[in-house]
């Protein structure tokens, strides 16, 4: 008996539940969470695809929608099929980017912990960790319909909106409010749509493209003596064509292939070398290409530079002294997973770190080398590719974005470098078996990052880098922050002295100069004392070389009417312009903005006007006026911004083409210069009279360090600081080299006044562009904070600059008490943050947290 689909018998009925049981159950859905790089509070959930479900891993990038006009590449953090809220409307992911992973497990767990200490969301922290080759962002641009023809019908707005477009060229969505002064554009689109007047694509935009080369193989079908003997014949008769083929088979080595009928054997030859070594045209190789001779083809060039380089270099011999510091650290590391190294400047701490990375590299791990400053990756690169060659890969931020995207795809690649060197930005990059971070420097400020979010401190965070990743991490200075020496004097850390020079050495002396004494006998015309003016004119005559530091950029700090005392001010910041004579402008050095030099004064109309103080302009200028020998290099901002400008300033000056290097605090630590005799310390008192707890300790370091760059070579080196303030007892500190005095003075007033490492500090920021509604917001958010904080909540306070990018400023400082829960502290400012948004007066003011300030 058969049954129809109609049959409504019991055996009909029957039948079609068994077939109905009989079918396959409907697929579950699988959903994935996806962060996106935006100050989100959480990942979104998208739909997979069936068509993607093979092809997704966790820590591929997606291509997915945002809203009805944004596209984003995200990063999937989570895969699971648990369906999101009935609610909730998920769209589905629309590609995958990646055939493999370009984020590993524990860079995950690194970036949430990064969010969660510094304040911030994981959103942020992916967008300062990933090179922007490997963000995607699409959007909505709008063009002219060619087509269009009656304009009659249209408003005067749609009419102006339709004229700023060009004729054959899309426009971003988002430039019309800037460009035209409109603030209803989307209406204004949707009308224009309608009637068909424009036409709308979405543009996706890629930084990121592989470099392609082209390079030229002789045909497999000549890979035999007797192939490639006939054509050479044959080609007798056009003899340029023979030349070019002659000149690839030089180049390519093509003859031993020949010989061992091995194609492959073929040397890498690229087009443009060999037209440009032989002089011939893209014509002739065209035509060999037609005869069959020779193929075209490309190829994905690397843009790293260390692939191909060998090693010159064994591992360096190390001193007796040398040889106990690294048997310490092995000890040292054997029992804590932190170690800090304090040798003094010019005692051999990299050779040190070279013979641990050679250890570590050699157990088949992988070692991140950090240096707070991308001046200092220049002279280090080239003394670690000596010994490791292309096992050497650097990572920073004045790199190419292209060349950083290679670089994070090779450390995602099987074949990894085992070494990289690289400022904090390099913390970020993928690692498959991290056994050791060197962190070098570990005292300077510039591990910290300011803005944008997430504002963390390099050297900390490598420390849980490296917890995560079970690797150890050694910390480097001759003059180590104060909490780190306090970690490691009460056995946090391991602690390792270096106490002696390389090579027995002398440490630089230091002479005081007093320059309240000598302008008030009318002894310092300039801004040398005659001290420094002797023994930089002593040095320069015996051929010797010396660095001048100054850490103040520019010309002048301030301009100022010599009638009224008028100075001019930014207009965005409350900051007085600074004077930059060889461009002729006064420059803003918080927002960047430009202003014309005055020939008068706006206040009283008096023309003589005066610049007050001096930078390293003037510095520079007063060294060529006093000097005749002097040839003068300046490392700062100003003349670093091309990225090849510290490599080209550093080989100068190793090289003797200069012999004074005058610069801001990028020539104060890590430098090696064999013919330095004289430093120049030209202004102590900007760093010692700065407004801020840590004044002294950076005050030392700074001094310390850039007298470090004397004498490391040949005879001892001469010091001469100058100073206005010579009986104060940080200046014996700096002059003794007298670190421990230090430290003591400064660790017994942070007990006492409850200030790291007694402490962490977070500073709540407040910003609006209104002063009144800064004001009133911080005091509103204090009051809210004040009940669970009490006295360990300061302010609100104007900091010392109180309005930058036209935006008003206000500060709260916390002090967070060790027996404090951390979690539960930023859940407090977190909710007061979000009480504060909710408040209708001040729910457009900024508010931002700066966990750990230095």
């Amino acid at each position: 008996m058969v049954f129809t689909k109609n049959d409504n018998t019991l055996f009909g009925l029957c039948a079609r539940w068994v077939a109905r049981k009989a079918l396959p159950s409907p697929s579950v859905d699988t959903y994935a969470k996806i962060l996106l790089p935006l100050a989100l509070t959480q990942p979104y959930t998208y739909r997979v695809p069936d068509r993607l479900a093979g092809a997704l891993q966790v820590g591929c990038r997606v291509l997915v929608p945002l809203g009805v006009r944004k596209r984003y590449a995200g990063l999937v953090v989570g895969l699971t099929d648990e369906a999101p809220a009935a609610h909730l409307k998920v769209r589905d992911i629309i590609d995958v980017l990646d055939s493999r992973p370009v984020l590993f497990d524990e860079q995950v767990k690194f970036w949430q912990w990064i969010a969660f200490y510094y304040m911030c969301t994981m959103g942020e922290v992916m967008k300062t960790a990933l090179p922007a080759g490997l963000k995607l962002e699409g959007e909505v641009r709008i063009r002219k319909n060619p087509g269009f023809i009656d304009e009659s019908d249209l408003t005067s707005d749609e009419q102006r909106l339709l004229n700023l477009l060009p004729d054959r060229k899309a426009m971003r969505l988002s430039d019309f409010p800037e460009i035209g002064g409109i603030t209803t554009v989307f209406p204004l689109v949707k009308s224009l749509m309608e009637r068909r007047a424009i036409e709308v694509e979405e543009h996706l935009t890629r930084a990121f493209r592989p470099a392609i080369m082209r390079c030229v193989r002789l045909s497999a079908s000549l890979c035999a003596p007797e192939a490639l003997t006939a054509t050479l014949n044959i080609l007798k008769r056009a003899p340029k064509q023979q030349s070019l083929l002659l000149s690839y088979v030089g180049m390519a080595d093509a003859m031993t292939a020949v010989a061992a009928h091995n194609p492959a054997a073929l040397k890498e030859v690229e087009v443009a070398r060999l037209l440009d070594e032989t002089d011939s045209s893209h014509t002739i190789l065209k035509a060999l290409a037609g005869r069959g001779v020779l193929e075209v083809y490309t190829v994905e060039k690397s843009r790293l530079g260390f692939d191909a380089q060998q090693p010159t270099v064994g591992l360096p011999d190390l001193s007796p002294a040398q040889q106990q510091a690294l048997d310490e650290l092995h000890q040292a590391l054997a029992d804590r997973d932190i170690c800090l190294l304090h040798g003094i400047t010019s005692s051999g701490k990299t050779e040190v770190y070279q013979r641990l990375i050679d250890e570590t590299l050699a157990r088949g791990e992988q070692v991140l080398f950090l240096v707070p400053e991308i001046a200092l990756t220049t002279q280090l690169m080239q003394r670690l590719a000596k010994v490791f060659g292309g096992r050497l890969g650097v990572y920073h931020s004045g790199f190419p974005d292209s060349e950083r995207v290679e670089l994070w795809r090779r450390q995602c690649s099987d074949n990894p470098y085992p070494l990289i060197l690289g400022a904090r930005s390099a913390l970020f990059l993928p690692f498959r078996k991290l056994g050791l971070i060197v962190v070098d420097e570990e005292h300077d400020a510039s591990y910290k990052q300011q803005e944008p979010a997430p504002r963390y401190v390099a050297r900390d965070a490598a420390l849980v880098l490296a917890r995560l990743s079970g690797a150890k991490v050694v910390l480097g200075s001759a003059t180590p922050s104060v909490e780190s020496y306090h970690h490691a004097r009460s056995g946090k850390y391991g602690l390792v002295e270096l106490r002696e020079r390389y090579g027995g050495k002398a440490l630089p002396k230091i002479v005081v100069e007093d320059v309240a004494d000598l302008k008030y006998r009318r002894m310092m015309p300039s801004v040398f004392s005659p001290r420094l003016l002797d023994e930089l004119k002593q040095a320069l005559h015996n051929g010797e070389q010396a660095i001048l530091f100054q850490n103040r950029r520019g010309y002048a700090p301030t301009l100022q009417c010599n009638r009224c005392g008028w100075t001019p001010h930014c207009e965005r910041c409350d900051v007085p312009l600074t004077v930059h004579q060889h461009n002729g402008l006064l420059l803003c050095h918080y927002c960047g903005a430009t202003y014309q030099m005055p020939v008068a004064c706006p206040k009283c109309g008096h023309t003589e006007l005066r610049d007050r103080g001096f930078g390293t302009e003037k510095v520079e200028e007063a060294v060529v006026n006093s000097f005749a020998e002097a040839r003068v290099a300046r490392m700062d901002l100003d003349t670093t911004r091309k990225r090849t400008a510290y490599d080209e300033i550093i080989r100068q000056f190793s090289a003797g083409e200069k012999n004074v290097l005058i610069g801001t605090q990028m020539v104060t630590k890590g430098l090696d210069f064999d013919k330095v005799r004289v430093v120049g310390i030209l202004s102590a008192d900007q760093a010692i009279n700065a407004p801020d707890f840590r004044a002294y300790e950076r005050a030392f370091q700074l001094m310390t360090q850039v007298a470090g760059r004397a004498g490391r070579k040949g005879e001892q080196g001469l010091v001469v600081l100058q100073t206005h303030q010579a009986k104060l007892p940080l200046i014996r500190q700096i002059v003794e080299n007298d670190y421990a005095g230090m430290y003591e003075e400064q660790i017994a007033e942070r007990e006492q006044y409850v200030y790291p490492p007694y402490c962490r500090l977070i500073v709540v920021y407040v910003r609006h562009s209104r002063e009144d509604l800064c004001v009133g917001a911080s005091n509103w958010l204090a009051e809210l904070l004040r009940p669970h904080f009490g006295t360990q909540l300061l302010g609100p306070d104007r900091p010392l600059v109180g309005r930058v990018h036209s935006l008003y400023i206000r500060k709260i400082l916390l002090k967070v008490l060790p027996q404090q829960q951390t979690a539960a502290v930023r859940q407090v400012l977190w909710m007061a943050r979000k009480a504060l948004s909710g408040h209708a007066l001040y729910k457009r003011v900024d508010v931002f947290f700066d966990v750990d300030p230095q």
